[in-house]
């Protein structure tokens, strides 16, 4: 069967550059991509920092094409409008207002939603960071000038919101369940050092602790803790994970399990391919399945389930690679580290927080991560992609740190 209708639903990162990835590879016939947003797709990670703060305009967030105009491509959009089911044996998209879309080849990059806290949606004040208009709104309410602000959640979002606040000189409590900020993803050594460099800043932080009650009357007012800790806040960010976009494949036959389940090659099903947030595959390079939510895989999955979708089905084992920026600080991580490897400092100096710490894995390096020494993650990086021994890693540091 040929792929005269491609459709794409999720007009995000990772089914923008599935998109163009299509049409740089050949592919000239219909290509409709719905998204439930009325925005065409933007870049997510400014939402957090540039925007948020003012710097940067909302416009400034609009995705191009490298070269050319987005127009280019000749693309169906479909925007303000929803997915609601999918009938594989039809091969048909249904939206929300009834429409069918029939297609040849199908690209689901539906993203994923944030999780909000129960009892909070007739309250003023309360939010979720994940859309340009959520970032946009909590701009707002920054700008009208809130005493304190509470963060709940010290994740990458929730610790980018608070150094976004702190800089525009608000008072923020940043308030996290777990011991320490980011133990799942860097482990709890280094996810003490950013719980510092939060301190450093002036960041009431809150760790080991949850929310018991966000309490206001219309809008939000105080914030009740575990600890019996009462917080009085005027505006409070909620940045407690996300769960991936796939209610509306209940039922079509695809196998979902904490994301849409595909093989190595991003295939979920004949003529259909999953990317990005909600795609979730076996990583052979780590020998894991795994759902990467960061920047960086969403442009390279969509354009790797692009390339499966048109015959060129190749495995896709990628180093995950992400950065955030926190005050004056970048925070890069190269690999998949987890709460239990073994983490070595091997460059710099953690107190200055300037540093590189290599996580190590069964005899292996599985993760570089870098605070404020960019050319020296770069460069290391290499050893997770190559594979190389946890005595090789620690070798080469030491030969090639100045």
């Amino acid at each position: 069967m040929g792929l005269d209708r491609i459709v794409i639903v999720g007009a995000s990162l990772a089914g923008f550059r599935a998109a163009e990835e299509l049409r740089t590879r050949g592919h000239a016939g219909t290509i409709t991509v719905v998204g439930d947003e009325a925005h065409r797709p933007y870049d997510r990670p400014p939402l957090s920092k540039q925007v948020l703060t003012g710097v940067k305009p909302p416009e400034s967030t609009a995705l191009h094409v490298a070269s050319g105009s987005v127009d280019d491509l000749g693309l169906d959009w479909r925007l303000g409008e929803s997915a609601t089911g999918l009938d594989l044996a039809h091969r048909t998209v249904l939206l929300g207002g009834g429409e069918r879309l029939g297609y040849d080849g199908l690209v689901i990059a539906t993203g994923a939603s944030p999780r909000r806290l129960p009892g909070t949606d007739h309250l003023d004040g309360v939010h979720t960071l994940r859309s340009l208009d959520d970032s946009i709104a909590i701009r707002s309410a920054l700008a009208a000038g809130p005493r304190r602000v509470a963060v709940v959640g010290a994740g990458f979002i929730g610790a980018e919101v608070a150094a976004s606040t702190r800089s525009l000189g608000i008072d923020v409590s940043l308030i996290e369940a777990l011991p320490v900020p980011l133990e799942r993803g860097l482990g709890p050594q280094m996810g003490a050092v950013v719980a510092d460099l939060h301190r450093d800043h002036g960041v009431d932080v809150h760790l080991g602790v949850g929310v018991v009650l966000i309490d206001g009357s219309d809008r939000v007012e105080r914030i009740r803790l575990t600890d019996g800790s009462v917080l009085d806040v005027d505006l409070v960010v909620v940045g407690i994970g996300v769960s991936p976009n796939t209610e509306w494949l209940e039922g079509s036959g695809l196998t979902l399990d904490n994301g849409v389940v595909c093989d190595a090659t991003c295939l979920a099903a004949p003529g259909v391919v999953a990317a990005g947030d909600v795609a979730r595959w076996p990583n052979e390079r780590f020998g894991e399945v795994m759902r990467v939510e960061h920047w960086d895989n969403a442009i390279e999955m969509g354009g790797h389930a692009a390339r499966t979708l048109l015959g060129q089905a190749e495995a896709y084992a990628p180093v995950p690679w992400f950065w955030s920026d926190q005050y004056d600080r970048k925070i890069q991580l190269a690999g998949r580290a987890a709460a239990d490897d073994i983490v070595e400092v091997v460059s710099g100096s953690v107190e200055e927080r300037r540093f590189v710490a290599f996580y190590g894995r069964a005899g292996r390096i599985v993760g570089v991560l870098g605070m404020s020494q960019p050319a020296k993650v770069m460069r290391w990086r290499s050893l997770v992609e190559d594979g190389a021994s946890w005595d090789d890693a620690l070798a080469t540091a030491a030969e090639t740190a100045a």
